[in-house]
């Protein structure tokens, strides 16, 4: 891979960087030892300013470069997920139940990789804010900085994320124009009937046939009421009801997540989640409530801060290890919220082989870092030349 020569030089000391976040994980907002780690590295590497306590433990460094222009953002994500690890590394997760098995201790790699050669060059003009974000997998960070006023007290002009993607060839980048991942939703329903002896269930109203039932008619959504051509997937995945084998309940508990692009699809996927649970509910004779929790909107690339970034992409991978047309996924990205705020671009890097993301034993692989932090840099001192 044509990396950036210099970057190079810093293998080995990202490899050390990554497995000390590998092996100290942090969840949602509480990544304090993390945005220290973060903190004490861009003071190591001379950047101008460090904001820290941005959605809590959130960090913004600011590089300026040569000349005047304009402001470009660079985000990793910072948070790891509350799992057990496996993979018996010796630099392994220190902190029961928590492990870094989506490779955001990689993400926080590769922006500080960039960062120490940005600091160091200064090839470019303008400047270049540098966002370190908790809370990711749970609690939208990015949402949160946003709301803090990142993209205005910093001057954002354009804003750009990578995400690593086992399976995927090393060192390929994938990305599209439009949405990219998808928004997620996610619906309960809380059925309340009578219970009773289940030999005698026409003294009970039963929340179990009427929880089938819903469950069978919640499938009906996508495959009836929405446009086939279009993406969007309805998955119930929690039905609880009962205790033992002679008992009708008077409770029944259903769960599952919406993923859409399109917010008239989402809508109307509410709308007949919410006619299902009544209708239902009337039909059987009992009550139920449906609780809809709106969660990450759909990513969605602009299509010009796409096409650089494939560019970019090129530069680092040569032509054909770049898709810059990939189809859209279905999992969800609180970088939406940045993308909503300023124009951008979100990026798939391909790890090579490997378990997968949010799987137990999933480790991030340390050669893709370079690969990662080149991106950033070329990205920067292509879009803000001096």
């Amino acid at each position: 891979m044509p990396i950036v020569n210099r970057i190079a030089d810093y293998e080995d000391e990202m490899k050390t960087w990554r497995r000390h976040l590998h092996a100290h994980p942090e969840l949602e907002f509480d990544c304090f030892e993390t945005a220290a780690f973060v903190a004490a590295r861009l003071k190591e590497f001379g950047v101008d300013e460090i904001h820290e306590g941005i959605a809590k433990t959130g960090v913004v460094a600011i590089i300026n470069g040569n000349g005047n222009g304009p402001t470009i953002g660079l985000r990793a994500d910072m948070d790891a997920l509350p799992m057990e690890e496996v993979t018996g590394a010796d630099y392994a997760s220190t902190k029961e139940g928590k492990m870094h098995a989506c490779g955001h201790d990689g993400h926080t790699t590769m922006l500080l990789g960039a960062a120490k050669y940005l600091a160091e060059t200064r090839n470019f003009s303008g400047r270049v804010a540098l966002m370190f974000q908790p809370a990711e997998e749970e609690g939208g960070g990015g949402d949160i900085m946003v709301q803090e006023g990142v993209m205005d007290t910093f001057d954002v002009k354009d804003v750009y994320a990578l995400h690593n993607v086992p399976g995927l060839p090393l060192g390929t980048f994938h990305t599209t124009p439009g949405p990219i991942m998808a928004a997620v939703d996610t619906f309960t329903i809380r059925l309340q009937g009578t219970g009773g002896h289940g030999a005698y269930p026409q003294d009970t109203v039963d929340p179990v046939v009427a929880a089938v039932a819903m469950v069978n008619a919640i499938q009906t959504i996508v495959s009836r009421n929405h446009d086939t051509r279009g993406e969007a997937v309805v998955s119930v995945t929690q039905i609880h009801a009962g205790t033992v084998s002679n008992v009708i309940p008077d409770t029944g508990f259903i769960n599952g997540t919406i993923r859409t692009f399109d917010k008239d699809v989402q809508t109307m996927i509410h709308q007949r989640l919410d006619a299902i649970t009544k209708g239902t509910a009337a039909a059987y004779g009992l009550s139920a409530e449906l609780d809809l929790e709106i969660g990450y909107p759909a990513t969605i690339n602009h299509a010009e801060q796409t096409a650089f970034a494939a560019d970019v992409a090129r530069d680092i991978s040569g032509d054909a290890n770049v898709d810059a047309s990939q189809g859209m996924e279905m999992g969800a990205e609180d970088f939406s919220y940045m993308l909503e705020a300023r124009p951008g671009a979100y990026l798939f890097l391909g790890a090579g082989d490997g378990a997968g993301l949010h799987h137990p034993a999933f480790d991030f692989n340390d050669d893709i870092s370079p690969i990662g932090a080149s991106f950033f840099a070329r990205l920067v001192e292509t879009a803000q030349p001096r």
